[in-house]
């Protein structure tokens, strides 16, 4: 509780002078407000009554410079126009005070956004790996604002209450101590009563909050997963399964706000029946002749103006309450640590890489018991071209998603032109690496901007040979505006085949020593992806390219095949080496030559496949255009 306080407290620096305004601000619109009973008084007493003028000096020197009291029981206007004058004071500074109180609020808003925009960007891949996008989203919004509304409406209110209770007291006991305590008698009890909601609402509030969470979470799934959605007719399960957490989410709600009216209407009661007894008690002590009746009046005025502020103490509470669980929730994303980006080899004025990468006896695991690789040892040559193959789950794209450091290794080495990997800069040694994923994801910004992503100024020559190299740039001209065709959110109109060789043109674009591609060829065609494998073949050299790949006609032509089973390195060498031993690589090799001669023979047309490599024991089909 103490730890959250000072995160709030925190939050505030940089906008002191802007509460304390809004704070000054409201101590004079009090001020304002509690000098209208007192003319009302006077007025009831003095001027329209009988009674011997009892107020302060100043107030008397006032009265007597204006004419006394016999000019003024002949021109009452005067009175009103000094409570106009008195209410049009109140609204300017309390307009004051909610102009700098929103400022400010506003200000830390869009601090604290900043700060968490910030944060997610630099945290580790592994934490986004295993936290919820939709979440996420949530803290980042609604929470912000939960904790922006308290320092906006809520935060200034206790200094309201606390300057009401100083002012209004001392000037109740000079009227009367009687009527003083009768009207002093609730406070304790709402006071109190506002503290044992405050908890109860805090706790409320987090499950609430968190169902929420749960709910942008399925919302967000759903509308990126839309297409397989409509595609799987999932329609009915995914609104059951919102439905579930949008009833789970309405309950703790309910909940929530049920405390809130209770509270609520337990407090209103009290209010009330404080304000009639002090109506009652001053009636009373009016008849016995001990209390005039301005004084009642005024009384029961500064009653109602003490006892709502205070009741709303229990708002602040409860506002404060959502506030702290908010900040804990914002405080569990800012504890997380963030990636060491810059720290590390190279020294200033390096800024090339080789490319040569020896793998020895690394393991790996997303956790220490279950071991992804095992024991992996390899070395790729500057300007090779490798390919690793195996089954699904054998550890592929784990061993790829360690070069360029998004999870670090802690058994084993690995080293880059000589230097061990751990060792790089994170932030120069991702500039040095291009990554095609297997799911490639685009902006919904033009064509042209998301090639450009990983190179903002290149110039529109390099952008299109890129796109050349990745077979996509006459589809692209094809396009009614070419280049300038938006793509919409996460490329969603276009094909897959056209995403994945968009991407494949940004990672060729940025010109990076080290070049991956994790199986981003598998949407694509086979005539294409002949394409692309050619026009790749004439940039030999320029890079270290390493493919991950299923079809045999994507790694036949590598330099170096890896074969990776169960996290090993089971067989490695060229397509000739492997095909002369017993391995996995020629099983797969076989079954798909067989499989791609039965689909040509069924369909008649054997005359169309040829042999690309007279020297393989086993010649490679390749589908040529009719």
């Amino acid at each position: 509780m103490g730890h959250k306080l000072k995160q709030l407290w925190r939050l505030m620096q940089g906008e002191e002078k802007r509460y304390w305004g809004a704070i000054l601000a409201l101590g004079f619109a009090t001020v304002f407000v509690f000098m209208v009973p007192l003319v009302v008084r006077i007025t009831i007493d003095s001027i329209i009554g009988d009674k011997p003028l009892d107020a302060p000096g100043w107030i008397v020197s006032a009265i007597h410079r204006v004419g006394g009291v016999e000019f003024l029981q002949h021109h009452l206007w005067v009175i009103a126009l000094i409570m106009v004058v008195l209410t049009a004071g109140q609204g300017v500074f309390m307009y004051l005070k909610g102009r700098w109180s929103a400022e400010a609020a506003e200000s830390m808003a869009k601090r604290l956004r900043e700060q968490l925009y910030d944060h997610l960007q630099k945290l580790p891949f592994a934490y986004h790996s295993r936290a919820e996008t939709g979440d996420l989203i949530q803290r980042c919004t609604s929470d912000v604002e939960t904790i922006r509304r308290f320092f906006a409406v809520q935060f200034v209110e206790v200094g309201r209450a606390l300057m009401m209770l100083a002012l209004v007291l001392p000037i109740m006991l000079s009227l009367d101590v009687q009527m003083t305590l009768v009207a002093m008698a609730a406070v304790p009890v709402i006071i109190a009563f506002a503290v044992f909601f405050f908890i109860k609402v805090k706790a409320a509030f987090q499950l609430s909050d968190e169902a929420e969470g749960e709910l942008s979470t399925v919302l967000q799934e759903n509308l990126t997963g839309i297409r397989v959605v409509r595609a799987f007719a999932r329609h009915d399960y995914e609104i059951d399964k919102f439905d579930a957490k949008n009833v789970d989410f309405r309950d703790k709600t309910y909940r929530l706000i049920t405390l809130l009216a209770l509270y609520w209407g337990l407090s209103d009661l009290i209010c009330l029946s404080q304000i009639a007894a002090v109506l009652v008690a001053g009636a009373y002590f009016a008849t016995q002749g001990t209390l005039t009746l301005g004084t009642v009046v005024v009384f029961v005025t500064y009653e109602g103006m003490l006892l709502w502020p205070i009741r709303h103490m229990g708002r602040v509470l409860t506002d404060m309450g959502k506030a702290l669980v908010s900040i804990g929730r914002i405080q569990e994303i800012l504890d997380e640590p963030q990636e060491d980006m810059l720290q590390g080899y190279p020294p200033e004025g390096h800024d090339t890489l080789k490319g040569e990468l020896v793998f020895d006896r690394l393991s790996f695991g997303y956790t220490p018991d279950l071991p992804v690789l095992k024991e992996v040892s390899f070395r790729i040559q500057p300007g090779q071209t490798v390919a690793i193959m195996g089954p699904t789950g054998a550890g592929k794209s784990t061993l790829v998603n360690l070069i360029p450091r998004l999870y670090d290794y802690q058994q084993g080495s690995i080293r880059l032109d000589g230097r061990e990997l751990n060792t790089y800069d994170r932030h120069w040694l991702r500039q040095q690496i291009a990554i095609v994923l297997q799911e490639p994801f685009l902006y919904s910004k033009t064509i042209r901007d998301n090639i450009r992503l990983s190179r903002k100024s290149a110039p529109d020559r390099e952008v299109y040979d890129a796109a050349s190299v990745a077979s996509i740039h006459d589809v692209i001209l094809d396009f009614e505006k070419g280049y300038d065709t938006a793509v919409g959110e996460r490329g969603v109109t276009l094909s897959g085949g056209q995403k994945q060789r968009i991407a494949i043109a940004r990672a060729i674009l940025q010109n990076a020593p080290i070049l991956i591609f994790d199986d981003s060829l598998s949407a694509v065609d086979t005539e294409t992806e002949a394409k692309i494998q050619r026009a790749l073949a004439q940039r030999a050299g320029r890079a270290t390219t390493i493919i991950i790949a299923h079809r045999l006609t994507t790694v036949k032509h590598a330099d170096l095949i890896l074969v990776l089973e169960d996290g090993r390195v089971t067989q490695i060498g060229n397509h000739d080496q492997l095909m002369r031993q017993d391995g996995l690589y020629r099983r797969i090799w076989n079954i798909q030559h067989a499989l791609e001669q039965d689909i040509a023979d069924e369909i008649g047309e054997s005359n169309e496949f040829y042999p690309v490599d007279d020297d393989s024991r086993i010649d490679e089909p390749v589908l040529t255009r009719s």
